[in-house]
């Protein structure tokens, strides 16, 4: 069973287009390796948290930060899963479906555990030197989310399912620099 579940974190990280379309791995047993994926990706996230609260408390003169309880953690880490998966099945399989597109539910939530991997190497993040790797573990997170959307719901282009993954991140970026320009007009060098 546990090299089963190493199988699986290995086949994501090389991003092994077959773990993907492996019908039994998205079966009753998936269900249980993605909620432990999670799981096990949520308490490692407290590593990186607690580096990069440290490290914006000593530079920007905020004081102690409160740190974040675990079961907020771990809780928080089941909703975005779930509210990630309802995007993916909303956009992905009602509002833009291939005509092949024959997927529930569950197997986008099984697709988005599977796709945490990446997301372990977090625990690699010890000092404020290391602290950058949390934006390539969270791109390689996103590759493996696109390339796994990509087999789940049988789309002919990675196109499309770069654009469903990336959309909800681009359109945060673009409403944060609006908010920041609107903010600081004077920021903006003419």
């Amino acid at each position: 069973m546990f090299s089963i579940f190493l199988n699986i974190i290995f086949r994501s990280l090389k991003l092994d287009k077959s773990l993907y379309s492996n019908k039994k791995l998205f079966g009753e047993i998936g269900i249980y390796f993605a909620i432990s994926l999670i799981l096990i990706t949520s308490i490692i996230s407290i590593v990186p948290n607690e580096v990069g609260l440290n490290w914006l408390s000593l530079n920007f003169n905020l004081g102690i930060i409160p740190r974040p309880s675990l079961r907020s953690v771990i809780l928080g880490a089941f909703i975005f899963w779930i509210i990630k998966c309802s995007y993916l099945y909303f956009v992905g399989v009602i509002l833009f479906p291939h005509k092949s597109t024959n997927c529930n539910f569950r197997k986008l939530l099984i697709l988005v555990g599977f796709a945490h991997a990446p997301l372990l190497l977090n625990i690699v993040i010890i000092n404020k030197v290391l602290l950058p790797l949390i934006f390539f573990n969270y791109i390689w997170y996103n590759i493996t989310l696109i390339v796994g959307l990509n087999i789940v719901l049988n789309y002919k282009s990675i196109l499309k399912s770069t654009i469903i993954v990336l959309a909800p991140i681009i359109i945060l970026f673009l409403y944060t620099l609006k908010q920041f320009i609107f903010l600081n007009p004077g920021s903006i060098v003419s």
